[in-house]
């Protein structure tokens, strides 16, 4: 979902494997040639946006060895599946209230699905967001990682899953990656080969 870190925790994975890294987002405004998500929104449309980031998506899944931070909402289309799923995709999952507080403190402008004229920005964000979760959970549950924080909270010993940093994140998403992968791998010998492909393309969500 956005705001949940995806780039900043893409980065830092990216610099432990030594791969490549990518954001979506910023590969959709270069092909565009505009400054901002908000703009393309505002100047073409959201079907518009969606369609240049399934191309985007689309070209990455020919490459290996990256990192892929990928848009909040390029799950809801199913062809994005089948680009993500030639690699690993891994699913920050962040509780709501959380990700309204991050968001209403820098503000909405450049999100456009959250961005409203007026009203408390906490409450706008969460009503937003809520109804977004509700129309993407399933879609988020197709990825073969969920990194829950506040799982890593609690096994951290807090509440807060703000008290998080996002190399503590990047650490738990290894983990579960390498438990898949062990996992697959067990499963099914013969296929560790494509386990390993896999692999070297990881995607946050």
């Amino acid at each position: 979902m956005m705001g949940s870190g995806k780039s900043t925790v893409g980065k830092i994975m990216s610099e432990v494997l030594g791969y490549s890294f990518f954001d979506s987002d910023k590969l959709v405004e270069q092909a565009v040639g505009m400054p901002s998500v908000a703009q393309i929104f505002k100047v073409h449309s959201e079907a518009f946006f969606r369609d240049n980031e399934s191309s985007v998506l689309r070209d990455l899944s020919s490459m290996k060895r990256l990192v892929v931070a990928t848009g909040g909402g390029a799950v809801i289309r199913p062809v994005n599946w089948k680009y993500m799923k030639k690699g690993l995709s891994v699913w920050l999952d962040v509780p709501l209230d959380a990700l309204a507080r991050r968001i209403a403190k820098v503000g909405t402008a450049s999100r456009p699905l959250l961005d409203q004229p007026s009203g408390d920005p906490y409450t706008m964000a969460f009503s937003k967001l809520s109804m977004l979760a509700e129309q993407r959970g399933d879609a988020y549950a197709n990825a073969d990682v969920r990194v829950s924080l506040e799982e890593i909270a609690s096994k951290q010993g807090h509440d807060d899953v703000s008290k998080l940093t996002p190399t503590d994140i990047a650490i738990e998403s290894f983990h579960k990656i390498e438990n898949f992968v062990i996992e697959h791998t067990v499963d099914n010998p013969v296929g560790d080969s494509q386990a390993d492909s896999r692999a070297q393309r990881i995607q946050t969500l």
